[in-house]
Formats: C-alpha cells, structure tokens, sequence
C-alpha cells in the first residue's frame, strides 16, 4: 500500500483527491487548516482507517515543521500541494498585503511542504512530488491581463517547481506541475467547464505515468501540455 500526502483536503479538488486515492487502495495522510470545519472529511476518515488527518496551515512555517518531525519516519510515496487561496487584483486595485498572502500560501507554502517532507519522500517507493497550478500561472497564455495576484503566485509556483526538477532529479525524485482544469468548485465558481470528479480523475492518471523520463512537466488533467 503506497502513501499520498495531500495539502487542502477537506473540500473541492483535494477532497477528491482523497476519496480517489483510497479507492487506489491508498493510505492518505489528508491536511488541512482547520480540521474543526472540515465535516466531510472528518466524517470521511471515521468510516475508513486509511486516513490519516492532520490539521497543516501552509503559510505557517513552523507548524509545517512540526508536522514533519511528527511524521518523520513516515515514507510518502506521492506528494501533493494542493491547498492555495484566490485574491485577484485588477490594475490600480491591488492590495500589497493580499498580495503578499498569496505569495506565502501558493508559492512558498508548497517550497516548505516540500523541503520539510523529502526525507518523507526518499523513504517512499514513487517518490513523486505534485504542485497543482493553474493555467493562469503561464505567462505564455496570459492573453487578458488583470487577476495580478493569483498570476504571479503561481507563475512563481511554477517557476520553483521548475527549479525542484532540476535539483531532485539526482536523488530520483520526478515532478509535475498540474493544472486542474476549469473546475466547478468553491474557487472555480460554478461557471467551471468540468466537475471535481473529471478533474481529479485525469489529474490522477497524469500522476500514474509520471516518472523520471517524463518530469517536469507543466500540463492539464487531460494531459495537454502548457507553455510556460
């Protein structure tokens, strides 16, 4: 039985992601900030002991930490950063402090996740590391302007993820940054062209066939892959 450690899992895409994977016959380490206000997946867990939860707010560095030293002889065959906010930020309308939020929460949060967790990761069999991003991190595709604070975090996202595919790959670590689609969520809005379930679906079968001769790659659930 593999382990995949999932960020942001009490709803929407990593929600799912959890359900999918204990169906893979997974366990699931399942964070998230605030476990009181996480019924689903509280009530998720109590009905299967292959879950594992931990309350993890990503932009606190010392409590990622502490999680680490708490799990630390727990092997973590896939890791997957998920959790992150959305603040927009037209031009004239950016608030610094929001902006700076962002930043902590979508890019830095999931350096630290990473750079705490990879003892985890080496003790695993996959050793497969998952940033999930958006399209709207891609500076190629980036045809409308505006939305200043959610771009540039996760351009930034993509960028050290870009960065980790070079500096792991030697200790046989693969990587892949994934965008989830236009999904109908909290986030998304109820405008998505996709629901959760298709969402994770494909994004967990890009997962399956990552490997070393394929990381580093920036594509969508289906597969498609996006200019950086």
């Amino acid at each position: 039985m593999g382990t995949v450690f999932i960020t942001g899992a009490n709803r929407g895409l990593g929600l799912e992601f959890v359900k999918e994977f204990i169906e893979k016959n997974y366990k699931v380490i399942a964070t998230c900030r605030d476990l009181n206000s996480s019924s689903d997946l509280s009530n998720l867990a109590k009905s299967n002991l292959t879950i594992q939860l931990h309350q993890l707010d990503v932009s606190n560095t010392k409590n990622i930490q502490d999680l680490s030293d708490h799990l630390k002889n727990e092997p973590i065959d896939i890791l997957i950063n998920n959790a992150g906010i959305y603040r927009s930020g037209s031009f004239s309308l950016v608030n610094k402090d929001s902006w700076i939020e962002s930043f902590v929460t979508n890019t830095i949060g999931p350096y630290e996740v990473i750079e705490n967790f990879l003892p985890n990761i080496l003790q695993g069999l996959e050793k497969k590391i998952v940033s999930i991003t958006s399209k709207m991190g891609s500076i190629n595709d980036n045809t409308s302007g505006g939305s200043y604070i959610y771009r540039s975090s996760k351009t930034a996202l993509n960028s050290m993820m870009r960065s980790l595919t070079h500096d792991l790959k030697n200790q046989d670590i693969a990587t892949m940054t994934l965008h989830p689609g236009w999904v109908r969520t909290d986030m998304g809005g109820a405008g998505g062209w996709i629901d959760v379930k298709e969402s994770v679906s494909g994004m967990i079968d890009q997962i399956s066939n990552l490997s070393l001769q394929n990381t580093g790659q920036y594509i969508d659930y289906a597969g498609k892959p996006i200019k950086w």
